[in-house]
């Protein structure tokens, strides 16, 4: 990341994940980087989008080692124990959406609220993994109603905290990032340990691309590979 200060601080959320554990292990690799911290539901504090109020405890807990160079933030839900992607409308289901929908949209968004004033106002990135089904204008193949909704409204939130941050913080650079076909447990049941690149290559990608980012870009939909993607 050799468009951030020596001694960088970097915070990666969701790094239980393998997505977040590989951004956080590149990281940790980085000898200009000054400290990673990653934080999951487990951790100390923890982020877990079930208990809004320990959000507000962890941001408390962030602001005493601002300024933040660096915020990634990785959760996100394809599927679970009592959700899994429709394939007709028939299949929506009130429960499936609401869970969904928090942690994709719901989380991400109460969480930007938090952090945001935290990011350094002079260079710092801040990326939110979406996903290029959550493009409306690439939307051929139908299906995965609750998936593809909760993504696209990331991006709104995404494009809007944007234009808010670059009010108060000029010189950071807030995207909607689209890490590809990784393999993951949320990729596995669709071909995703066949098709997927490994969580380290991935990660390698999206830093890569993100170092390439100035405030111009802030609000923007980007692909792992730096491609700019339809809304």
């Amino acid at each position: 990341m050799t468009s951030l200060p020596d001694g960088y601080q970097a915070l990666v959320i969701g790094g239980s994940g393998a997505i977040g554990a590989a951004f956080a292990a590149q990281l940790q690799a980085d000898p200009r980087c000054g400290r990673v911290l990653a934080l999951h539901r487990h951790s100390q504090p923890a982020v877990d989008y079930d208990r809004a109020d320990n959000l507000a405890a962890a941001a408390e807990a962030l602001r005493s080692q601002a300024p933040w160079h660096l915020v990634i933030v990785a959760t996100g839900m394809l599927h679970g124990a009592a959700v899994a992607p429709e394939k007709r409308l028939a299949e929506l289901k009130l429960a499936a959406l609401e869970t969904v929908f928090r942690t994709n949209t719901f989380g991400p968004a109460l969480l930007l609220g938090l952090v945001a004033p935290l990011l350094d106002r002079q260079r710092s990135l801040l990326a939110v993994l979406s996903a290029k089904v959550g493009s409306i204008g690439d939307n051929r193949l139908g299906g995965w109603y609750a998936y593809r909704a909760s993504k696209a409204a990331l991006n709104m939130i995404v494009k809007t905290a944007s234009i808010e941050l670059q009010r108060t913080h000029p010189g950071a650079v807030l995207v909607a990032l689209h890490p590809g076909t990784v393999r993951s447990g949320l990729s596995r049941p669709f071909r995703g340990d066949q098709i997927g690149r490994d969580p380290a290559q991935a990660a390698a990608q999206m830093l890569q691309a993100l170092d390439a980012l100035g405030p111009d870009d802030s609000g923007s939909f980007v692909a792992y590979d730096g491609q700019r993607l339809p809304w």
